[in-house]
């Protein structure tokens, strides 16, 4: 088991006062090797906290630290796990890490299914590595929400999509958890012709018999790139997008009258691969799933309309556990912008092929003149992969290049982490004026206010 490395020491807390160095590593805690930052936190939550602390020479002392009941230690540490993430032993053909080419950052291809990940950054699992201790800990220090992929509820296609055996039976994990009060999302990547039609309806009408207690069940279409070698995936048509949502709408009327709330909703995407119009904020019981697309764009242009953030999404986790690292895509997103001050003479938004249509429509409604959106196609990734958050350098430099330099351009900040793009290119290797935007309504009226009032 590895010793969490101290990344972070932040100034003026108890751990700064005691003089806690960066680098520095944590060999025990109160006496105890903690596994991963959830326990971390439980150790650290008591008045007196005494640390065994290793230094740069390998050199171990004792740090007795004395602070109020529950005050933060202040330290942040370099992983969320320590003892090793549990790697997913599935291989369901539709995972978009199969589909990444090669010669990506290595982090991109790691593919975890731990609960503690799940409860700590929203990330979705399958619980087929789930044990008899892990749900244990979960029901006794309720770690909720937790985050579930089902796919389907009948056991051999489950096990068929998973490409798992272990996928026919560990949804009963998701029963024990549900029993135990603790709150959780599930979700279905649907792929036409093999969980849609008549096996959704079969999960759909499980979930209100067996799961009446799932938070929320999330319906989000298969995203196919080129790079995947599965013969049998291909992207929805049409039609099987708009009887996908037409099946979804007919169970949340049944979830409605049975249990009070409509609980299953299709993703954003879906509704536009079927040419049907995206349902407002007053269509979800919960944005719980905003980040997976369900409801993400009723939340962006309310918060649009309202110049504010009035709409409240779950960020994630990890941010209310003292220590937990933002790893993965709860890294920091963005970079510094190329340039700043006044805009050009032009000003472009960037976005995908999927908002672009919206966000134009959006700002002729909010009569915004003088902005120009520009959907930029994704090439690096092809298939039908659409969104904002996987766009790419090499793809945006096109469309740069395309548009010409004489204009300041803002960017969904998605597609970034630390300044990079998903293929490695930096932003500020474009060489024009681009400037990242928080992925909010209120934060890019506000940053186009600015720029136009700038002119």
């Amino acid at each position: 088991m590895e010793h969490p490395v101290v990344t972070t020491v932040v100034e003026g807390s108890p751990a700064h006062g005691a003089g806690i160095h960066t680098g520095e590593r944590l060999v025990e805690v109160n006496g105890r090797q903690p596994t991963d930052v959830i326990e971390y936190q439980q150790l650290t939550d008591v008045a007196t906290v005494t640390l065994l602390v290793r230094n740069h020479g390998d050199e171990d002392r004792v740090v007795v630290i004395e602070k109020a009941d529950g005050e933060p230690l202040g330290l942040f540490v370099a992983s969320a796990v320590f003892d090793r993430v549990r790697t997913c032993d599935n291989h369901c053909p539709f995972c978009f890490i199969y589909q990444l080419p090669k010669g990506m950052r290595r982090s991109l291809y790691l593919k975890d299914d731990d609960y503690r990940l799940s409860f700590l950054y929203g990330n979705f699992t399958t619980l087929t590595r789930f044990t008899e201790l892990d749900v244990e800990r979960v029901l006794t220090e309720r770690l909720g929400p937790l985050y579930v992929s089902i796919h389907a509820t009948d056991p051999e296609l489950r096990a068929t999509m998973l490409r798992n055996p272990r996928g026919a039976t560990s949804l009963r994990w998701l029963e024990v958890l549900l029993d135990g009060g603790i709150e959780v999302h599930g979700q279905v990547v649907l792929c036409p012709g093999i969980n849609d039609g008549a096996a959704l309806d079969r999960t759909l009408c499980d979930v209100l018999d067996r799961y009446p207690t799932l938070a929320t069940l999330g319906i989000v279409p298969l995203g196919l790139s080129d790079y995947s070698k599965e013969p049998d995936l291909r992207a929805h048509t049409a039609e099987e997008a708009r009887a996908a949502i037409e099946l979804v709408e007919s169970y949340q009327a049944l979830f409605q009258r049975a249990l009070g709330r409509r609980v299953v909703h299709a993703a954003d995407e879906l509704y536009l691969v079927a040419g049907r119009e995206l349902p407002g904020v007053g269509a979800y019981d919960t944005l719980d799933q905003a980040e997976n697309g369900i409801g993400l764009w009723a939340t962006f242009a309310q918060a649009f309309k309202r110049r504010r953030r009035s709409l409240s999404v779950r960020p994630g986790f990890f941010q209310s556990v003292e220590g937990a690292p933002a790893l993965g895509y709860r890294a920091p997103h963005g970079g510094a912008a190329t340039a700043t001050g006044a805009a050009r003479a032009r000003v472009v938004v960037l976005t995908g092929e999927y908002a672009a249509p919206l966000l134009s429509r959006l700002m002729s409604a909010e009569a915004i003149e003088g902005i120009e959106v520009v959907a930029v196609e994704n090439h690096f990734f092809g298939g039908n992969i659409a969104v904002a958050g996987l766009l790419c350098g090499a793809d945006v430099a096109r469309a740069v290049h395309a548009q010409g330099t004489n204009a300041t351009y803002l960017l969904p900040d998605a597609c970034l982490t630390n300044g990079r793009f998903l293929d490695g290119i930096a932003l500020d290797e474009l060489g024009a004026d681009i400037r990242p935007v928080a992925t909010d309504g209120a934060t890019l009226r506000r940053e186009i206010e600015v720029l136009i009032s700038s002119r």
